[in-house]
């Protein structure tokens, strides 16, 4: 094997984003609830020889030289001292500081692919523990499952989410993670939950890996502690909120960007939306697209 083409790197949402303590390191502790969905990245990969790696921007977007793509590939193969080296092409679909993970799902895409593509045979749980090096959300989309997620995003259980559509704004204005999360308004001491709590109140007796969860109940739950943040350096989501409000949708922030998410009770007309949004409907998965190409 040579090369692999139009390799996706799904999107996620997060149900819900709590700020629960902060390390002595400065790494915040989070609660989340991630849910991958069918709006994806696509990645090509051609290996190569002489253990060169580079990187090539199919989508004209500017993504930086050194973005977590090729960090991925020069991680792993340090680890494993690998000799082989690879072209990738990257066809970015999901856009910047949005919230949706998209540059940690390209870093997780890639080890999935090159561990198949260099024949490293390495397990998941492996490919988790690099993937960690690279950013907190990598591990969720290595091990992909729909899950609820703690710690600095090493800490993770399966869950098991009921069908759902799904609309996904992100305003022209984006928000960098570390400015956000470095705000001194923050709020870092949101009371910690349980998953029984979150998805299960009447199911206390029962074992939660995985549980099956139903959406609409689950979006009543929490909130995202990033939003007020975010809401005053971005006024623009606000307006993303509001226009969601007049079709009659309760949106809430995906992650640490810009963008917000609203559940679709039924398809709806999205046509007036600003020409400078992006606009996505889309559908929850219940597991990631490469989930066989590494074994347990």
């Amino acid at each position: 094997m040579n090369s692999l083409h139009d390799v996706p790197a799904p999107a996620k949402l997060n149900l819900f984003l709590h700020v629960t303590g902060r390390r002595p390191d400065g790494y915040h502790l989070l609660q989340s609830a991630f849910m991958l969905i069918d709006w994806s990245d696509r990645l090509h990969f051609e290996r190569q020889a002489s253990g060169h790696i580079s990187r090539e921007d199919l989508s004209g977007v500017g993504l930086p030289t050194d973005d977590l793509c090729t960090q991925a590939a020069r991680t792993l193969q340090r680890v494993t001292g690998c000799s082989f080296g690879v072209h990738i092409g990257l066809d970015k679909r999901l856009p910047a500081e949005a919230g949706l993970g998209g540059g940690s799902s390209d870093a997780a895409s890639c080890l999935l692919a090159l561990n198949r593509l260099w024949g490293l045979g390495l397990r998941r749980h492996q490919l988790a523990e690099i993937g960690l090096q690279l950013g907190a959300d990598v591990p969720f989309f290595v091990y992909g499952r729909n899950a609820w997620v703690e710690g600095v995003g090493e800490q993770i259980t399966p869950i098991s989410l009921a069908p759902a559509r799904f609309v996904v704004i992100k305003p022209s204005a984006g928000a960098s993670t570390p400015r956000i999360f470095g705000d001194a308004s923050l709020k870092r001491d949101t009371e910690t939950a349980t998953i029984q709590g979150f998805a299960a109140k009447d199911q206390t007796d029962q074992q939660f890996v995985p549980l099956r969860c139903e959406i609409g109940q689950l979006l009543d739950f929490g909130h995202n502690d990033l939003q007020p943040v975010v809401e005053r350096l971005c006024p623009e989501m606000s307006e993303c909120l509001q226009w969601l409000a007049t079709h009659g949708l309760q949106g809430r922030m995906t992650g640490s960007g810009t963008a917000v998410f609203a559940q679709l009770p039924q398809a709806m007309d999205f046509s007036d939306a600003p020409p400078h949004w992006v606009v996505q409907v889309c559908s929850n998965m219940d597991a990631h697209p490469l989930l066989d190409w590494c074994s347990d």
